[in-house]
C-alpha cells in the first residue's frame, strides 16, 4: 500500500506540474497585479511546496519504517489537500477558469479532474498505510 500511495503521490505531481506551468503560461505571477485575483499566488505556490516536502518526509518513512514519517507525512498531505480544495473552488467560482476579467486562459478540466482523482486516492492511501 505504500508503494501505491508512492506512486500516486508522484502521479498528482506530474499532473499538478502539468498544471503549474499552464498557469505560469497564462501569465501566472505576472497576472498578479491587481487585488483580487483568481489563484492568489501564495495559495499556488505553497501547494505544490508542501506536496514536496511531505513527499520527501513520505520517503523518509518508505526507508525507516517509521511510523511518525507516515503520520507526519499525512499531516503534510492534509494542508496540501486544503490548499487543493482552495485553488478548486476558485477555479469552480470562476466558471472552470474562465474569470471575469478575462485575465488568463482556463485551466484544462480534464487536467484538474486527473489531478483531483489522484490526489484523494493518495490521501486515502497515505492514510491507510499509516494506520498500518
Amino acid at each position: 500500500m505504500a508503494v501505491a500511495a508512492t506512486v500516486t503521490w508522484v502521479l498528482a505531481a506530474l499532473v499538478g506540474l502539468y498544471l503549474l506551468v499552464t498557469w505560469l503560461a497564462g501569465g501566472g505571477l505576472r497576472s498578479q497585479a491587481t487585488k483580487v485575483t483568481r489563484f492568489p499566488s501564495m495559495v499556488v505556490l505553497s501547494h505544490p511546496t508542501f506536496a514536496v516536502a511531505g513527499l520527501a518526509i513520505w520517503i523518509g518513512f518508505l526507508t525507516t519504517a517509521r511510523a511518525v514519517y507516515a503520520w507526519s507525512a499525512f499531516g503534510v498531505l492534509v494542508v496540501v489537500a486544503f490548499l487543493g480544495f482552495v485553488l478548486l473552488t476558485r477555479w469552480l467560482v470562476s466558471g472552470g477558469g474562465r474569470h471575469a476579467r478575462g485575465g488568463q486562459d482556463p485551466f484544462p478540466s480534464v487536467a484538474v479532474a486527473a489531478h483531483g482523482v489522484v490526489a484523494v486516492t493518495t490521501f486515502v492511501l497515505v492514510f491507510l498505510a499509516a494506520l498500518r
